[in-house]
């Protein structure tokens, strides 16, 4: 299997267009002050964003690299870019379709009263030409039309099959300069495709960007698959497969298209996760009626179990300082969550409103914790500091589960089902105001997303 992405490089004085730049701020917010545990917050609205014009990025020529020609390409990017911002529910972007295509003079030169006239706060320009050796040069700036200067500067030479990653890559620095957070458009998504009738469905690995886009399959379903997560270098997936009644928690290797085995079992196995370091793997297995949380080497090995209590014991995921696990359990008589030290010490509950508690997983910033509720016979998604406070619902539908975090720990991913006999599964995000919802596109049923780290 080849490699996933060619590695996309900044370059300082080609063509003498694009300078080097001063890395982005990338402080995260500070936490949100802890609640009493029985409050549940709205979650805090703000319908004022700002507006960015994304016109088509110029080319100097017309070109044809590998079959891309590059002012369709300067479209394509500066799409995908408008796409991005207006996701993070942060930005009014007006993209190519809605303002008028620059020339490759502009670039460097915008007309900024055409673009106040337009009321953009900002504009995005950029250009796309051929490189060398096949290659193409994509150059993005970012502007601020009221101040006429310059933000943001970033240039990258890159294969043409990556041009998708300038797109996100250029988004990601327009985002950081503007709100002061990490990016997270430049990661993929791994998730659980599933087709086939509801009693029988087939249940495949598969990836894609952040966007839905680069999508790709990686097993073939002839196993069970479920529960993927990547790695904290974004290099592997460990996921669980299930086949010919034997469980098996495999970890794959993205680049090397090759996977090894961690663990298996009789047993079923479920629900694992990584520690930040990458060395070791949270799991759930049931034994004898009894379902309990464990720790294994990455490497393989003896697992530890981390949990005794009578009754079902899930494992949810790891704080990001590798100090704590969040998990769910249903000793108290229905689904809570819990919290305990990584060797299975100081077992407590966090969660004490109205309803069951899932699928507990660990905000990258460390403040939050995000779950899945259950009520009334409905599944939503909310959060909740790591003490148990400050709890708030950021959807109201009928089946939504699994939350997973963006890298910069401002947007959670998670998967909807519809009711019926024939009900469908699909992929949705949601950011921490609640209001930003949307659905992502997928060749089939999706279940089970795992947001992975930003790509180097």
């Amino acid at each position: 299997m080849q490699a996933l992405l060619v590695r996309i490089s900044l370059f300082a004085s080609a063509l003498g267009a694009i300078s080097a730049f001063s890395a982005l701020a990338q402080t995260p917010p500070a936490p949100p002050a802890d609640t009493p545990r029985t409050a549940e917050v709205v979650a805090e609205v703000s319908n004022e964003r700002t507006v960015i014009a994304v016109p088509s990025f110029a080319t100097s020529s017309v070109q044809s690299v590998a079959g891309l020609r590059t002012d369709s390409l300067g479209r394509q990017i500066a799409e995908v870019i408008s796409a991005n911002l207006e996701r993070s529910g942060l930005y009014q972007p007006i993209g190519p379709g809605g303002v008028r295509a620059i020339t490759r003079a502009e670039v460097q030169a915008p007309r900024f009263a055409d673009w106040q006239a337009r009321n953009a706060e900002n504009v995005v320009h950029g250009f796309v030409d051929a490189g060398s050796n096949g290659s193409l040069v994509v150059g993005c700036y970012l502007y601020d039309t009221a101040l006429g200067s310059e933000l943001v500067r970033k240039g990258f030479e890159i294969q043409p099959a990556d041009w998708r990653r300038a797109a996100h890559k250029c988004a990601d620095a327009i985002y950081s300069r503007l709100s002061g957070e990490a990016p997270f458009f430049d990661s993929r998504i791994a998730y659980i495709a599933e087709s086939g009738p509801k009693g029988n469905r087939i249940k495949r690995l598969a990836i894609m960007d952040s966007d839905g886009g680069n999508h790709r399959f990686i097993t073939n379903g002839q196993a069970l698959a479920i529960s993927p997560r990547f790695s904290p270098d974004y290099k592997k997936i460990v996921y669980v497969s299930y086949l010919n009644n034997r469980v098996r928690v495999f970890i794959y290797d993205v680049a090397a298209g090759t996977q090894k085995l961690v663990t298996e079992s009789g047993n079923a196995t479920f629900a694992p996760r990584w520690s930040p370091d990458g060395k070791q793997i949270l799991y759930s297995m049931a034994v004898g009626g009894n379902t309990d949380i464990y720790r294994i080497s990455a490497d393989g090995g003896t697992p530890v179990r981390l949990t005794t209590a009578p009754g079902i014991d899930v494992g949810g995921s790891f704080s990001p300082d590798g100090r704590k696990i969040v998990f769910e359990s249903d000793r108290s008589g229905s689904q809570q969550i819990y919290t305990m030290n990584i060797d299975g010490s100081d077992q407590r509950r966090i969660s004490f409103g109205g309803g069951r508690y899932a699928t507990p997983e660990w905000s990258p910033r460390g403040d939050l914790i995000a779950f899945t509720r259950m009520g009334g016979g409905e599944f939503r998604i909310g959060v909740m500091t790591p003490t148990g406070g400050g709890v708030r619902m950021l959807t109201n539908s009928w089946q939504d589960e699994a939350p997973t975090w963006s890298p910069n720990g401002r947007v959670l991913q998670f998967f909807r089902t519809t009711p019926g006999r024939e009900g469908k599964s699909s992929i949705w995000q949601v950011d921490l105001t609640g209001v930003n919802l949307r659905r992502l596109p997928t060749p089939q049923d999706g279940s089970d997303p795992s947001w992975g780290p930003v790509l180097p």
